[in-house]
């Protein structure tokens, strides 16, 4: 199944002149925890609730006066649309990232899968099969 069945899409995005406070609104907003950074179609960086926390916060920076730009996370890193779930939350846990930003193979940004995505998706998985094994054993009558 594709990661971009699971993920934010379109993802949501900010230039990097959006102001610290624009994109926390835009986060709000989405109900999500990060922000992709985008300049003119091209993926820039990530800003993320931690980024607030240590590079804004932290420092003294005021949101309103801050932008984007200065303050996100780049290089970003991402996975490919085609990649398996399995890699994906391999790549999250081990790189501790809570988000991670989708591409095409034109490395164009698709959607934005986040760790609670993920998640989500396999509890569901694994209630569905819980139940077909359910059913599957209350369906066996007497006499096997």
């Amino acid at each position: 199944m594709s990661l971009l069945k699971i993920a934010s899409v379109p993802p949501a995005s900010v230039a990097p002149s959006a102001t610290v406070l624009e994109a926390v609104e835009v986060m709000a907003e989405h109900a999500v925890g990060a922000v992709a950074v985008v300049d003119d179609g091209q993926l820039l960086g990530i800003f993320t609730e931690r980024d607030v926390m240590l590079r804004v916060v932290l420092r003294h920076r005021h949101a309103k006066d801050t932008r984007v730009g200065d303050v996100m996370t780049s290089p970003v890193e991402t996975i490919t649309d085609k990649s398996p779930e399995e890699e994906a939350l391999v790549h999250m846990v081990e790189r501790h990232v809570r988000h991670l930003p989708i591409v095409n193979a034109k490395g164009t940004l698709t959607g934005m899968l986040s760790i609670r995505n993920l998640l989500e998706h396999r509890v569901d998985e694994l209630a569905r099969e819980l139940h077909s094994l359910d059913q599957y054993l209350s369906n066996d009558g007497p006499g096997g």
